[in-house]
């Protein structure tokens, strides 16, 4: 029997309170990129230095996230596992809209967001840069024409052949992402292949958390239910990727101690970094990889609701945590510019990097978020995105 599929009913006063939430905190992130860029960028924690900051971390994430939460479609439609196609609508529609919430701070955080004209008119097709602006934009048309033939009763034969290239793409996609990172050589910390694995796992953490959290949102909007032995075979999925990003980013470090040149770089981030060391320790890998781990195979008792809800908090501060590492750790620790020689100047040369994020910077970030939830919020009250179907048993009701 096919699923049916509804709209957000009228009239109901949360669905507007949630409207009416996100919307302020996307209007006041509006509002802290229009100061940052009317008064400069000074205002921000940014630097010569650091010239990536806490927006970039929050548009990465979302990039990531928008990649990872298509695999519930891809579950479906390339996987034949026919339990996730109720899902698959609406996991594509966030895909999108948390995609275009991370675009939105990136160009929000250009400080001159009309030169976006000139990035897209004039490419260097040895820049990463420039290839991802193809991969953005074609990953939502393709997500597009996917939901197109979701949508269409005529279209439906084509929905597996969509679904295929949407799935090689979103790995394209963050594969790019994560090559931002490997192939900027001149920074000691990125400079490493792995970079576009560890990337790729992260994207199906946050991805996974996202969808969940959300779904559970506006499931309950919508009257509709997500049953619990579904999302227990998420959340366990979800700890496999977990373990699978643990053993990624260890093998990384073990790779770099290896190498004498990365020494420094190392015992910056593990042991001598401060704020970065502790958040790598505490929100990375323990909030964000062995904890969620001992919740989902760990704990003796069955996991249920509470738990599955935690374990997404705790993924999304995992991940937060590491971004913030990986982008601002690795421009404040000093380039190396002659390896072997100790050099010093005027211009902060062998001189770890300040920054401390300032408040605009943390309001944009925190209104792109708020974004992508209300084009989710706007888009499922106006098209049937919702499964109409009530699960009588293991449901979370």
């Amino acid at each position: 029997m096919s699923t049916q599929f509804k709209t957000i009913k009228q009239g109901q006063k949360t669905y507007w309170l949630w409207v009416g939430v996100l919307g302020l905190i996307a209007l006041v992130g509006y509002g802290a990129a229009h100061h940052m860029e009317t008064e400069g960028h000074w205002v921000s924690g940014m630097n010569n230095q650091v010239v990536w900051g806490l927006p970039h971390v929050f548009a990465i994430f979302l990039i990531l996230a928008a990649s990872g939460a298509l695999n519930i479609a891809s579950l479906s439609s390339v996987f034949t596992k026919l339990e996730y196609k109720p899902w698959a609508r609406l996991s594509a529609l966030l895909a999108i809209c948390l995609l275009i919430g991370g675009l939105v701070i990136l160009v929000l955080d250009l400080g001159r967001p009309e030169r976006l004209i000139v990035a897209m008119t004039h490419y260097n097709f040895k820049s990463i840069f420039a290839w991802n602006i193809f991969l953005y934009t074609g990953f939502v048309l393709v997500a597009v024409v996917y939901l197109c033939t979701m949508f269409e009763r005529s279209l439906n034969k084509w929905t597996p052949a969509s679904g295929l290239f949407a799935f090689i793409w979103r790995f394209v996609l963050t594969a790019g992402t994560g090559s931002i990172f490997g192939f900027i050589v001149a920074r000691q910390f990125f400079d490493a292949a792995i970079m576009v694995p560890i990337f790729i796992v992260l994207s199906l953490i946050v991805g996974k958390a996202m969808f969940i959290l959300t779904s559970l949102v506006v499931t309950r909007l919508g009257g509709s239910y997500i049953s619990l032995s579904l999302l227990n075979r998420l959340i366990k999925l979800l700890g496999l990727f977990v373990a699978a990003e643990l053993f990624l980013v260890a093998v990384f470090h073990f790779t770099n101690l290896y190498a004498t040149e990365h020494h420094g770089v190392e015992h910056f981030i593990l042991l001598s970094g401060g704020g970065y060391t502790l958040l790598f320790w505490i929100g990375q890998m323990i909030a964000g990889g062995f904890l969620p781990l001992y919740l989902i195979f760990g704990a003796k008792r069955e996991i249920n609701l509470a738990r599955i809800i935690l374990v997404c908090c705790l993924v999304v501060i995992g991940a937060l945590s590491q971004l913030y590492v990986t982008i601002i750790g690795g421009q404040a620790y000093p380039q190396v510019l002659f390896p072997g020689k100790d050099v010093s100047s005027t211009f902060y040369d062998g001189v770890v990097a300040h920054y401390s994020p300032a408040l605009p910077e943390l309001l944009l970030g925190l209104g792109g978020i708020s974004l992508s939830l209300l084009l989710v919020f706007f888009a499922i009250r106006i098209l049937p995105f919702l499964p109409d179907q009530r699960f009588t048993s293991q449901s979370t009701s």
